[in-house]
């Protein structure tokens, strides 16, 4: 599949297979994720493997949809609002990139902003500063959504003088 297909039919999975994925491919996907844009090579992103006994305390309202893996993926401290900014912003493109190589190799992934909460970052014991950017269930997807309409590019699109 190359980045164009991927990045057209990839999707947010809601539903999940309970048939594991492999923990090398993960692996796999998590380094070519790490060659996303970031700010100085400040390599900002921190990824936890969230465990059985973490996960049920977690208390997401579909489980996650019953992904067998499920991923928390954090920003490290910053020392000023600036460079708080360009992690947060690193990560999010190490979890896009994460995103499509998963599903290039047919494995469906969906993202959760369930770790801002104050309660899910104690779970987690991230450390001060610590930001999580998002959680990543993984595996293979039970349906595939049809794509939703995005907004015509024309309309996002400003020119300046």
């Amino acid at each position: 599949m190359d980045v164009k297909d991927a990045i057209l039919t990839r999707r947010n999975i809601k539903q999940f297979k309970p048939d594991p994925v492999p923990m090398e491919h993960v692996e796999e996907w998590l380094t070519w994720a790490s060659y996303a844009p970031n700010h100085r090579m400040a390599e900002p992103w921190i990824v936890c493997v969230v465990g059985p006994e973490t996960r049920a305390h977690v208390k997401h309202k579909t489980d996650f949809g019953g992904a067998p893996l499920l991923l928390a993926v954090a920003s490290t401290p910053a020392k000023t609002a600036v460079d708080r900014d360009e992690h947060i912003a690193a990560v999010a493109c190490f979890i896009q990139n994460f995103m499509l190589a998963a599903h290039a190799d047919g494995v469906g992934t969906g993202w959760s902003s369930l770790g801002v909460s104050p309660r899910v970052r104690e779970l987690l014991q991230l450390p001060q500063g610590m930001e999580i950017v998002g959680f990543l269930p993984v595996g293979y997807p039970l349906e595939v959504p049809e794509a939703k309409p995005r907004t015509p590019i024309q309309e996002k699109l400003h020119q300046l003088p």
